[in-house]
């Protein structure tokens, strides 16, 4: 073995020591990415488990110590707050206006947006790019200045108050109302993970005869599971934890409608008590939400990465 073949051999061992023993400058840097991740964990769970304590203490308890004096010898613990939530609260009902609020509200944009995605990514048509950047621009308008143009909208088409068809289909206007708060975004994402799929699929099925309608259903929407499983789990989150639309749509008159929101914020009186029912009735309130987010989080990473350069 000559002189040159020892230092290039002995030159792959510098490398790993020089990494391993930290002067490359990677371990370091690993190091303080995991301690900034478990500090944003602790920074995000320890408001989480003071709201889980506190929603098992009695309410003296509560109103006498912090939540980590529980966590000592002669802390109590009882599920009195969530007795007294199930039972007296309408929280059952509410739970169920929830369901049929969220689960239309989130299947429609998803289906529209699917097709209008589509639309913009492999399909020309006249003013595509201008009605896209228009449709991106609705992203900045806020939410709360359009609520009055959209009640008097769904007012003219008798979709609230007291309708025949507001009391035909009860909550058919928030449904149109969540729709359209969530298209554009829905639109935006699609859009942008469709457009960076392979353009040979979409060519050699043109070849072969497949009209656009069957290259959505048969290549656009399975190769799209990621992004759509994604856009579910925001949707979805979103119309479960509205507060502002439905209270200005359904109001708080109509007290068989009210979703889980609105009844979880009248538990607490006008002096500021009975809070430790609220916090029984928030955790409630997220028990759905994460059997949703588990059951579609091994999309969720691929969904939202997918068209972030491609498109």
């Amino acid at each position: 073995m000559t002189a040159a073949d020892t230092t290039a051999s002995a030159r792959p061992a510098a490398a790993a020591k020089a990494v391993s023993t930290g002067r490359g400058g990677p371990n370091w840097r690993r190091w303080l990415l995991h301690l900034a991740t478990v500090l944003i964990v602790i920074a995000w769970l320890l408001p989480t488990m003071g709201m889980l304590i506190n929603s098992l203490r009695p309410a003296s308890d509560v109103a006498r110590s912090a939540w980590w004096t529980a966590l000592t010898p002669t802390g109590q613990f009882t599920f009195e707050n969530y007795v007294h939530v199930l039972a007296q609260s309408g929280l059952p009902n509410a739970f169920l206006n929830s369901l049929f609020i969220t689960i239309p509200a989130t299947i429609i944009p998803v289906a529209i947006a699917a097709f209008a995605a589509y639309a913009f990514a492999w399909m020309k048509f006249p003013g595509r790019d201008v009605l896209f950047v228009l449709m991106v621009g609705l992203l900045v308008i806020p939410l709360q200045a359009t609520v009055l143009p959209v009640l008097n909208g769904l007012n003219a088409l008798g979709l609230v108050g007291g309708g025949p068809i507001a009391k035909a289909v009860p909550f058919l206007a928030i449904w149109l109302a969540h729709t359209g708060y969530g298209l554009p975004f829905a639109i935006y994402l699609l859009r942008n993970y469709m457009g960076g799929l392979p353009r040979e699929v979409f060519e050699s099925a043109a070849i072969d005869g497949a009209s656009p309608a069957t290259a959505f259903f048969r290549l656009a929407i399975p190769m799209s599971v990621p992004a759509l499983a994604a856009l579910v789990i925001f949707q979805f989150l979103f119309v479960w934890n509205d507060l502002f639309v439905a209270l200005m749509i359904i109001g708080a008159t109509r007290s068989d409608l009210l979703p889980m929101t609105l009844v979880v914020a009248n538990l607490t009186n006008s002096h500021g008590g009975g809070w430790e029912y609220l916090m029984a009735a928030a955790f409630i309130s997220m028990a759905l939400p994460l059997v949703v987010f588990f059951a579609f989080q091994r999309y969720f990473v691929r969904g939202l990465t997918g068209g972030a350069v491609k498109g």
